[in-house]
């Protein structure tokens, strides 16, 4: 497992206080400074130990699982998604690779993919991924780093496996099978709300009208999306299903005045 992604808490302890101290650990330094802690997302559940991203892979990770789901595709296909782009890119949108890849995917204009403005917009990148994996002869059942490989037909098919661990926990958190399943701490004091630009986003990924869904596993997916994107449009708070994520806390806390559905703010 690489640096930027490790377990900071044995599986044994709960949600709140692996949450509490991969923030604490991220304020410190060798020094004892006080310096203000760094941007930290987390993914967590019940049982397992937190995946931990910084913010422009939370991004990312967050749009490729909302894809998924608004093309109507099974958690399996998000997790082979994730296990692809951790290894490709580390969840990063590069504008460079081998030969003509690029992207979050590496993905070839040469092999088809579609010219590279097209490819470098993180959307469309996962959509066009799952296109093709839908063209996999029984992919539902195949192995992720199996499916992977038979999208990406890479040099070494065995490198998409190191990343199944952290893929099926990302996917469990952002599709919303987990209540309250990703964190993000240390953001910056936010900004204006940018509404209009942020529903407009929210309809391209996660789909029309679904921003303020009813069924349990939307709304969580909609509420990790929305945490996930916070910086980038302004948002300070987010409440769902009796639960509410703001920037100074950092992470979700119970509050029986949070309103059912999603809301933010």
């Amino acid at each position: 497992m690489t640096g930027w992604m490790q377990a900071r808490a044995p599986a044994a302890v709960g949600m709140a206080l692996a949450l509490g101290a991969v923030a604490s650990a991220a304020s410190l330094t060798a020094c004892g400074s006080s310096d203000p802690a760094p941007t930290r997302c987390a993914a967590t559940a019940p049982g397992e130990s937190p995946a931990v991203l910084d913010l422009e892979q939370t991004q990312n990770a967050a749009t490729i699982a909302v894809v998924g789901k608004r093309l109507g595709l099974a958690d399996h296909a998000v997790s082979v998604a994730l296990a692809t782009a951790l290894q490709e890119s580390k969840l990063r949108n590069l504008h460079y690779g081998d030969r003509d890849s690029v992207g979050l995917f590496q993905q070839r204009p040469s092999q088809g993919w579609g010219p590279p403005a097209r490819i470098l917009v993180p959307r469309l990148a996962a959509a066009a991924f799952y296109a093709r994996l839908r063209t996999v002869r029984a992919w539902q059942t195949l192995p992720v780093a199996d499916a992977a490989q038979a999208v990406q037909h890479s040099a070494s098919a065995a490198a998409y496996a190191q990343w199944e661990t952290e893929a099926r926990l990302l996917a469990r958190t952002l599709t919303g099978e987990v209540a309250a399943g990703l964190s993000c701490s240390g953001l910056p004091k936010a900004g204006p709300l940018q509404d209009p630009a942020l529903m407009s986003a929210a309809a391209d990924e996660l789909g029309a009208g679904r921003l303020h869904p009813s069924e349990a596993a939307q709304v969580w997916a909609s509420a990790g999306w929305l945490v996930a994107h916070a910086d980038a449009f302004g948002v300070s708070t987010v409440t769902a299903a009796g639960q509410r994520w703001t920037r100074a806390a950092g992470r979700w806390q119970s509050d029986q005045a949070a309103a059912s559905g999603v809301h933010y703010s």
